[in-house]
């Protein structure tokens, strides 16, 4: 058996990429200037880097749950072309409030609750001691706290709108997602 490995848990939608509400055109996706850069130093660092994201526009009717792929594979060619790729991608498209049969409902893995973040750690073989969680929005402090990992908010996309609502939540803020990064890596006593 393969030894366990920590992750970085990243919100997609103002913490990687651009916020562009409710994203569903793949040639939308922007990423943000320090993203790659960040993705490289937690690999390097050993961390897995898994992409969480929910999409609620599937619930909601607004677009097909295929679009979120369209948007997730050009993600993915943006990466590689800097020779960057996430160890997993995990999204969901429900929501208890949406209008689309089979996607109406509570479920476990929309944040903050915990379903996406066990399924990656089952699927990648994760050690979540020691595991953290990067994003723009409360639900993703919140996602952090449910499992007693650490978390960093960022002032990009919603992040600077929810900072002060967000109390003691976030083990850190940070500008960026760089800025998250090298707060972790510098938190885990890890080399820049």
């Amino acid at each position: 058996m393969s030894a366990r490995k920590r992750a970085v848990f990243l919100d997609r939608d103002g913490t990687l990429i651009h916020e562009c509400h409710y994203l569903s055109e793949p040639d939308r996706v922007e990423l943000y200037p320090n993203s790659i850069e960040a993705i490289k130093l937690l690999q390097d660092a050993g961390f897995k880097t898994v992409l969480l994201t929910n999409q609620s526009g599937v619930a909601r009717g607004m677009f097909p749950e295929e679009a979120i792929t369209a948007v997730h594979r050009r993600l993915e060619e943006l990466l590689a072309r800097s020779g960057v790729a996430l160890d997993g991608v995990y999204y969901c498209p429900h929501h208890p409030e949406g209008t689309i049969a089979g996607y109406t409902t509570i479920c476990d893995c929309r944040k903050p609750r915990p379903g996406l973040v066990l399924r990656a750690a089952a699927d990648l073989e994760l050690d979540l001691v020691g595991s953290w969680v990067i994003g723009d929005k409360k639900a993703d402090l919140l996602l952090g706290r449910e499992l007693g990992l650490r978390s960093m908010l960022v002032r990009t996309g919603y992040g600077a709108r929810v900072e002060e609502a967000s109390g003691n939540l976030a083990h850190g803020i940070a500008d960026d997602i760089l800025g998250a990064a090298q707060h972790i890596l510098q938190d885990s006593g890890e080399c820049m």
